[in-house]
């Protein structure tokens, strides 16, 4: 059976290389109208995005995530964000006074950024563009705060990269769906699925070039892997200012 909206879907990778060529404004709105139509925490909408096309501020932008050359060459960047300072708004206009400061005011509007970004994503690439998620800029979020003008109750979740691709992107495969879909109850992963998988990213050629030692056998050494890679992306402490960000911004996290 056809069906052009999974064929979309199954064909998503991220886009690394940019044509120069302008996205043109109304693309932009067309992409993010599309992101307001994904469901939303009791029709609250608590997101807001800042679209940057100024050059000087992309490379900015580009220098803060890490130099990251896709960052500089896409001509459009999107930094989607969870926004309580609307809702403050609206409270006021009411006479309420808006609840910040738990952990689940937060969530809500986190997932909200996830769900909005998301279909803007599918919706920029039924139009012939490229997007690339940009979780770095949750290492330097005070400073993309800064630079956005971001008031408090606003917070940069994600940002994203729109363009023309250059070249087409290298699909990566994603795990079995029997690692991921559970019926009834939970069930953990087989070690074999998971080592089946290993085998399938190491031939995409991905970590070419890399070796480390075999587990518990340090005098023997195989291809660098995707387990290899997610282990050590996992063991180690990332953004551990995070916390502290997020409560400057007035999301307090109780």
């Amino acid at each position: 059976m056809e069906n052009p909206t999974l064929d979309l879907i199954h064909c998503h990778a991220s886009v690394r290389h940019y044509k120069p060529d302008p996205v043109p404004a109304s693309m932009i709105q067309m992409i993010v109208a599309a992101g307001q139509h994904a469901s939303t925490s009791s029709n609250m909408q608590l997101y807001s995005v800042v679209a940057v096309t100024d050059g000087a501020k992309r490379a900015r932008l580009a220098e803060l995530c890490g130099d990251q050359e896709h960052v500089r060459e896409a001509p459009v960047f999107l930094t989607w964000c969870a926004d309580l300072a609307r809702m403050q708004q609206i409270c006021q206009m009411r006479g309420y006074a808006q609840v910040t400061e738990y952990l689940e005011n937060f969530l809500v509007a986190a997932v909200d950024v996830a769900l909005v970004a998301q279909n803007a994503a599918l919706a920029a690439e039924s139009l012939g563009l490229g997007i690339c998620y940009i979780g770095y800029i949750r290492n330097i979020p005070l400073q993309v705060i800064e630079l956005l003008g971001l008031p408090p109750l606003v917070f940069p979740v994600t940002g994203m990269t729109v363009g023309w691709p250059a070249k087409p992107p290298h699909l990566r495969p994603r795990l079995p769906l029997e690692a991921v879909l559970n019926w009834e109850t939970y069930k953990p992963t087989k070690n074999e699925t998971l080592l089946s998988y290993d085998q399938v990213m190491r031939a995409t050629g991905i970590y070419k070039g890399r070796q480390v030692p075999v587990p518990g056998k340090p005098e023997t050494m195989e291809d660098y892997g995707w387990l290899e890679h997610s282990a050590r992306r996992a063991s180690a402490a990332e953004r551990t200012d995070l916390r502290a960000a997020l409560e400057r911004q007035g999301f307090a996290l109780k």
